[in-house]
């Protein structure tokens, strides 16, 4: 029999369900647009099942969307350097998951930005695994549900920035960072990636921009400026308990 979870399982596992079907909502404005550049429905759903990585998906029809097939090898290329951040995300999570092939293997599908998100947002190991698969399977059954649904509808739902989905799983992941922001350094990790990344969208191909900022953020966490200005903003330890005398 299972123990009962915790408080913070179940906080990580509300705010795994939360993120998950806000952003597998989504799914169904990529399941449109994949239809709208020429892939057929089951075309669509194989992508979602198989890459499983928005913005690889959103990369790889945008480009095929402007180049037709001509484009193939671009999207490809997008697609993949969009994808290489999954790569650094499990390392991050190797700990957490924990041994075990078919367990790794389940956990390589299901490593995306909002799972990555929500457990590394956790402070206890268990709240960390628990955010994962929840956050993961929410987000992946979800997902290709919207797929399906929106390859089929196509362009009858329209513009689906109507709805606000575009901006849906964007919020989400946003609600997780924000609170982690606290400390100057990070602050400025986030700052300069941001910038680099906007500044260079519009002269990159799709991927490029999330690598250079990815590198930025390195650089600047590795050389910690502000570090020592947030070493002495902590709260001091809580001291231990001094014996009562009897």
């Amino acid at each position: 029999m299972s123990r009962p979870r915790t408080a913070q399982e179940r906080a990580a596992a509300r705010s795994g369900w939360a993120v998950g079907i806000a952003t597998a909502l989504y799914g169904i404005s990529f399941g449109a647009l994949a239809t709208a550049s020429g892939l057929d429905v089951w075309q669509a759903c194989v992508l979602s099942l198989v890459m499983f990585s928005g913005g690889s998906q959103f990369a790889l029809i945008g480009v095929l969307a402007s180049g037709g097939v001509a484009a193939g090898g671009t999207a490809i290329a997008g697609a993949a350097l969009l994808g290489v951040r999954n790569s650094f995300y499990a390392l991050r999570l190797s700990r957490i998951i924990g041994p075990g092939f078919w367990r790794r293997s389940a956990a390589a599908q299901l490593t995306i930005d909002e799972s990555t998100a929500v457990a590394t947002a956790q402070t206890e190991p268990d709240a960390q695994r628990v955010g994962f698969w929840v956050t993961g399977l929410v987000v992946y059954i979800g997902w290709n549900i919207m797929t399906l649904a929106g390859a089929l509808l196509g362009n009858l739902i329209g513009d689906v920035k109507a709805y606000g989905l575009d901006a849906a799983a964007a919020a989400a992941f946003l609600g997780l960072l924000w609170p982690r922001l606290r400390a100057r350094q990070t602050q400025a990790v986030a700052v300069a990636a941001g910038f680099v990344a906007t500044l260079l969208t519009p002269f990159l191909m799709p991927g490029l921009p999330v690598l250079a900022a990815a590198v930025v953020a390195i650089v600047f966490g590795a050389l910690n400026l502000f570090g020592k200005r947030d070493h002495g903003q902590h709260p001091d330890p809580v001291p231990m308990e001094r014996e009562v005398e009897p």
